[in-house]
């Protein structure tokens, strides 16, 4: 395994659950961090945590369904540490509902923020990366991008549409040393719920991701060290997570 001293990462959606926990254990390896969401507040209370604990983080605020928005946290982070090795995409909300009960606005605002705000990112990150000759971009999904059902149509739609963005990348990206990861996780206690609009569906989606045997933040982000620790010759592309007690029904 290799290990990720003085490397440099942006981590979006670093504000809360995956993304926050992403940037905490990357920081504990000796990797310098910037990090970027909507919330100023928790990036600055972020970054501070990770300065008194002998690391280096730089707080970008910012919106990356907004490309000038991305493209600046990658310029920021680039400015202040001189390179981008690792980029961690976890921004995402979600919305429950079918075609009939959310809006244009609802079915934008996810396909906006779970899908092009990565596409966004990579877009910014790429050239970087491949002057560089080298580079990691994890795209955290979920398992509602290999499984769907009406309630989840705006965010399976993202997610699916993330898989497929994420392995064109991939292959884009391989012949130039850069390697893409998707990590798809299950039920995992975040604040994911929180952007659902409809009060009955979010209690549910809830009560689902904080379910006694739901995962941690920090389950997740082990699969992310795996991705950007191997060896350079190994893309560990698609990793799929998903809480033990998640099983079929007994017959």
């Amino acid at each position: 395994m290799a290990r990720l001293e003085n490397r440099v990462a942006l981590v979006t959606g670093a504000s809360s659950g995956i993304g926050e926990a992403a940037a905490l254990a990357l920081a504990l390896e000796g990797v310098n961090i910037a990090v970027n969401g909507r919330r100023r507040d928790r990036l600055d209370a972020l970054a501070a945590r990770i300065d008194a604990a002998g690391g280096t983080a730089l707080a970008l605020p910012g919106d990356v369904s907004v490309e000038a928005d991305a493209a600046a946290a990658v310029a920021d982070t680039v400015a202040r540490f001189g390179r981008l090795d690792i980029l961690v995409n976890s921004a995402g909300v979600n919305e429950a509902g079918g075609i009939e009960s959310l809006t244009s606005a609802q079915w934008q605002r996810v396909i906006d923020i779970n899908l092009m705000g990565t596409i966004h990112a990579c877009r910014a990150a790429f050239p970087v990366m491949k002057a560089q000759g080298s580079g990691d971009i994890v795209n955290i999904s979920s398992t509602a991008g290999r499984r769907s059902g009406w309630r989840f149509a705006a965010y399976s739609t993202s997610k699916f549409g993330l898989t497929g963005f994420t392995e064109s990348l991939r292959q884009e990206g391989g012949q130039a040393g850069i390697r893409v990861s998707i990590i798809e996780p299950g039920a995992t206690a975040t604040e994911i719920a929180s952007s659902i609009s409809d009060p009955q569906w979010r209690d549910m989606i809830q009560q689902h991701t904080h379910k006694d045997g739901a995962m941690a933040p920090d389950d997740i982000v082990a699969g992310i060290l795996l991705a950007v620790s191997l060896p350079r010759r190994a893309n560990v592309s698609r990793i799929l997570i998903q809480p033990t007690i998640d099983t079929e029904p007994m017959p």
